[in-house]
């Protein structure tokens, strides 16, 4: 097949029903979305080799399954990543990547260098999402820095509130090919979209889409903040009918401003503060929507009281429920059923949790908070904070951070491994706060590295001893967790247990 021939059958593949037999493809990785690619591939008639750098247990039992479905072949170890594989004895026409493989793998760089297509799984779902006999679901798309699993959430519960099949897909945990494949006529695809299946995207157009917030992230991967942020503002190409900015963000507002969107598409924007004309937004403590009535002008529609979402509604999670309500009012969904949608919604452990309060000190748990804006948000709602933080810092600059909550700041614990960029912006900015690094600590007093468990026990008793009437313990740590666990859920869970223990014992605040 020629590269223009090639070319030719690739832009003609838009529905499940279009030719893909013998297509050959090379699918890049076996996680969760890139097993859902290849099987669904399979499926399609076309002829897959999956490449794996891992092989483990876990993936074994993948490939061993894929091959029973008709894989070509399956290719485990780091020996097979290291260039593109031929695929039936030629070059593959299209390479289909997991989300976190870098653009500039030797795999993807060669397939690029070659001229062959890369795809992520968000790609191919939206080409196969067509069918025949069925009706493809639209797409809420959702992306951004901080917030975007607890708005897809949101978004989920007001859509099924409203009485439509609706299902929350994409980075959020479920892949979007296994609801594609499922025997559902869903209406709604609510679809988290991360920084990295962004950038493998060539053709989605979701009915509305919104960039939450832009902060550094990821620049590592990205090789720079200017690339990252390119790929999150892919999420607005092609939208249909609202392009939804967050009003505090400018930078959403650009890229808005410069998407090329359908005809007739509209920019909404979302607020915690009073709403302009075109905004939803917050009004003596309700949730109001001056974008989707025919009065806008003149008067606001009410959608929920805040008091109704919960008991304390941080300012990021305001924001997170108004970027909600405006995905569902850009679909249609009357007032009644983003009330009742977001005043049943449960966001979840790890994302602002409280785990207890003892002599009036309030324990917080916000292992979600990877990155310093997420740290922001979670610093910026108490006044005095024994601050546990730190981890695999991913290339960011601490320094904002720093600067703005410095006098918030009772004292910082260090956990994790990769802490020489907070502790520079700490030394700067807030050099008289009381500093300590646990994970040195701990490695002093036993000459070895301890356990994430270890540091995380110690950094919480450490926290009592310094914590005073008034203060909030908050581990927030504003990095990655890979480097003494295995995710932010199993970091927040270790803060949860230690806590309890020491609540067990009795000696939580002494002070």
């Amino acid at each position: 097949m020629g590269c223009r021939t090639v070319s030719e059958k690739l832009a003609n593949l838009t529905s499940w029903d279009a030719n893909w037999k013998d297509l050959r493809v090379v699918v890049a990785g076996l996680g969760l979305s890139g097993f859902s690619a290849a099987d669904t591939l399979i499926e399609l008639g076309a002829i897959v080799t999956v490449i794996d750098g891992r092989d483990d247990e876990i993936n074994s039992q993948r490939a061993e399954t894929l091959k029973i479905v008709g894989a070509h072949q399956v290719l485990l170890g780091t020996e097979h990543i290291d260039s593109l594989p031929q695929v039936d004895g030629g070059a593959p026409d299209l390479v289909v990547v997991s989300p976190g493989w870098n653009p500039r793998h030797p795999v993807l760089a060669a397939a690029a260098e070659a001229g062959i297509e890369i795809w992520g799984d968000v790609e191919l779902a939206w080409r196969v999402q067509n069918r025949a006999g069925r009706t493809a679901p639209q797409w809420l798309a959702i992306t951004g820095t901080n917030g975007k699993t607890t708005t897809v959430g949101m978004t989920e519960a007001i859509l099924q509130a409203a009485g439509l099949r609706a299902i929350a897909v994409g980075n959020v945990g479920t892949p979007i090919l296994d609801a594609v494949r499922e025997p559902v006529d869903y209406d709604v695809f609510v679809v988290e979209l991360s920084s990295f299946q962004l950038h493998f995207t060539h053709s989605i157009s979701p009915l509305a889409s919104v960039v939450l917030n832009i902060a550094e992230d990821h620049v590592d991967w990205h090789g720079g903040f200017e690339a990252y942020q390119a790929d999150k503002a892919k999420i607005y190409e092609r939208t249909q009918v609202a392009a939804i900015f967050n009003v505090a963000d400018a930078k959403t507002l650009q890229m808005v401003e410069n998407a090329d969107v359908i005809e007739g598409c509209r920019a909404i924007g979302f607020s915690t503060d009073s709403p302009a004309v075109s905004t939803v937004g917050i009004v003596e403590s309700l949730l109001v929507d001056r974008a989707f009535i025919e009065e806008r002008r003149s008067n606001a529609l009410e959608l929920v009281a805040l008091s109704d979402i919960g008991e304390i509604v941080p300012k990021h999670t305001a924001a997170n429920a108004a970027a909600a309500a405006t995905l569902a009012r850009a679909y249609g969904v009357e007032a009644e059923a983003i009330a009742k949608g977001l005043s049943g919604f449960d966001s979840g452990a790890h994302r602002i949790q409280a785990v207890a309060r003892r002599n009036d000190i309030l324990w917080i748990n916000d292992s979600k908070a990877t990155n310093p804006h997420a740290a922001n948000a979670s610093l910026a709602a108490f006044s005095s904070v024994v601050w546990i933080a730190g981890g695999l810092s991913k290339g960011v600059d601490y320094t904002e951070l720093i600067r703005t909550h410095a006098q918030r700041l009772r004292a910082v614990l260090l956990i994790g491994t990769d802490n020489d960029s907070l502790r520079a912006a700490l030394a700067e900015h807030a050099s008289d706060v009381e500093l300590v690094d646990i994970t040195a600590l701990g490695q002093a007093a036993t000459d070895m590295a301890p356990t994430g468990s270890q540091v995380m026990t110690q950094a919480v008793r450490k926290a009592a001893e310094l914590a005073q009437a008034g203060d909030t313990v908050l581990m927030a740590p504003a990095a990655a967790s890979m480097d003494q666990f295995s995710s932010y859920a199993q970091r927040g869970n270790a803060f949860i247990s230690a806590v309890s223990d020491l609540m067990d014992e009795g000696t939580a605040g002494t002070k």
